[in-house]
């Protein structure tokens, strides 16, 4: 296996480490009652800004996305998620329930993980014939 790919392999578990903390603090930081909450749930309680304050790390997760070189229709899906968590969000009340559920942010860094993990596999494939692989 050249250097180069196991260093790309760090480099994408460090980023996703990352990333994965991140959404971790947005989304289920918290436990209360049985119930996980983060900063995102929390900002959104702000009225006016909370939301907007908290698409700024949604969104950045999702350009981080783009830069890992997750394809487009998943950066789709991607950016989907985080309309949808601030769009909904930003409902007074109604909105801000639905907030503590939805977790926008876990399910891109899924999407990511699910990615990056597919990348890494196909990166090692050897079989003869096979793009990456050997023969």
């Amino acid at each position: 296996m050249p250097k180069d790919t196991t260093t790309r392999e760090i480099r994408h578990a460090e980023e996703l480490a990352r990333l994965d903390r991140m959404a971790h603090l947005l989304d289920a930081r918290f436990k209360l009652f049985g119930f996980r909450f983060g900063y995102d749930s929390l900002l959104g309680l702000i009225p006016g800004i909370g939301d907007t304050i908290a698409l700024a790390p949604s969104a950045w997760l999702v350009w981080r996305a783009t830069q890992l070189g997750v394809p487009r229709g998943k950066i789709a899906r991607m950016a989907a998620n985080t309309g949808i968590d601030y769009v909904v969000g930003s409902i007074p009340v109604i909105g801000d329930l639905i907030d503590f559920g939805f977790k926008a942010n876990l399910r891109n860094a899924a999407i990511l993980r699910e990615h990056l993990e597919a990348d890494a596999v196909w990166m090692k494939d050897v079989t003869p014939g096979r793009p990456g692989g050997r023969g």
